[in-house]
């Protein structure tokens, strides 16, 4: 199997979970209506998938350091499905939070394995930004393809018909095995399958891992609230919301690929740096324009936050070239899982005031971000030869 095409397979099955993490988002707005949550109780749910995913995904990327599991990613798959799709099973809050958790660690367990495997396969430099950016794009495109599937499912028979969203996660888990085969017989003909080298620069991954913290925090606090903050906007019930949600998730579809390209030509520290500029300009916008460019603004924001997504994966992994697991674990799972944590904080501000009040602080975010970065070098990324390619 060629690269490309083991690229390809974990892309869409990085799709089919990354569903899963804008599944919790999108269904806010039916745990509102359906049963009465309130900002701060909505807020639970998505602290709920978060919490043990944040401290899970640094666990099992050390883990990944030091013994290869590639049977995580069908097996994680499938968890994160699983939680998603009985969390509308009966009504008690607290198996809610407890199913939304195990699809929280789910995720937490696919994503460092999933991220070592697609640079193993991409390889270094101008065509490993480029894999990680089409990888990343799978994930993207899960998460906009959320809000669709969860109104075509819940929008049309309620909560109790969470269960059908099981079927993305099968479809995942089957997506994985020929490329474990293929990882297999690299393995075997001793192919492809050469640690990294260099050494760490820890301090730039801590600099690094602080600025993807920022932009966890404002994209996790848009996806939560956005589709409410809409729908009080625009009016037009649930689809102004679902549409919103729906940009903001299908611009980082546009956002990961272009990333990847810009950086062949700037490097990926200077094009992170001006997204980021880019994306506190928009969320200002989001709060501020009146009427319906602020699909624009929410578009805006999207490219601005997801141009980076891709390129901070590969940076904490040159950063820590002796620790894929760990540096994946952090940049594409632990980082942008923390920024839920958030969330209550912004849901109880809310119920205290109004949701535009509570969302202004998300501006700072991305410039905080732009500020890290200003202080991060580009690292020297090792010849494809010195990675047993």
């Amino acid at each position: 199997m060629s690269s490309n095409a083991s690229i390809t397979l974990l892309s869409v099955g990085h799709s089919c979970v990354d569903v899963y993490q804008g599944a919790v988002a999108a269904l806010v707005p039916f745990l509102v209506a359906e049963r009465g949550y309130g900002y701060a109780a909505v807020s639970g749910v998505v602290l709920a998938a978060s919490l043990l995913s944040s401290v899970a995904q640094p666990l099992f990327g050390a883990l990944t350091d030091r013994w290869p599991l590639p049977w995580l990613l069908p097996v994680s798959t499938v968890l994160g499905g699983a939680g998603i799709a009985l969390c509308g099973v009966g009504d008690s809050y607290a198996m809610t939070l407890a199913w939304v958790a195990l699809s929280g660690v789910g995720v937490a367990a696919y994503h460092p394995e999933s991220a070592r495997v697609a640079r193993l396969v991409a390889g270094s430099g101008g065509r490993g930004h480029r894999g990680m950016a089409w990888f990343s794009l799978g994930g993207n495109l899960g998460f906009a393809a959320a809000p669709l599937l969860v109104a075509a499912v819940v929008g049309l028979g309620g909560l109790r018909l969470t269960p059908l969203l099981v079927l993305p996660a099968l479809a995942g888990a089957a997506l994985c095995l020929p490329v474990l085969r293929e990882l297999a017989r690299r393995r075997a003909a001793g192919t492809g399958t050469a640690a990294r080298v260099g050494r760490d620069d820890r301090a730039s991954f801590v600099k690094l891992s602080l600025a993807v913290v920022c932009r966890s925090i404002v994209f996790t606090g848009l996806s939560t609230f956005l589709s409410l903050y809409a729908t009080q906007r625009l009016g037009g019930g649930t689809a102004a919301g679902t549409a919103a949600l729906v940009v903001l998730y299908a611009g980082g579809a546009v956002g990961s690929v272009l990333g990847g390209a810009l950086a062949e030509r700037w490097g990926r520290v200077a094009v992170a740096r001006w997204s980021y500029l880019v994306a506190a300009v928009a969320v200002a916008g989001v709060l501020v324009v009146p009427g319906p460019a602020l699909y624009l603004c929410v578009a805006l924001t999207s490219a601005g936050l997801y141009v980076p997504f891709s390129l901070q994966v590969t940076l904490g992994q040159d950063y820590l070239p002796s620790r894929i697991g760990t540096a994946s674990g952090i940049t594409l799972g632990l980082t942008v899982s923390i920024g839920g944590l958030a969330s209550p904080v912004i849901g109880s501000l809310a119920d205290a005031t109004t949701l535009r009040t509570a969302l202004v602080p998300l501006v700072a975010m991305p410039l905080l971000s732009w500020a890290l970065f200003r202080t991060l070098p580009e690292p020297t990324v090792p010849e494809p030869g010195d990675e047993g390619e």
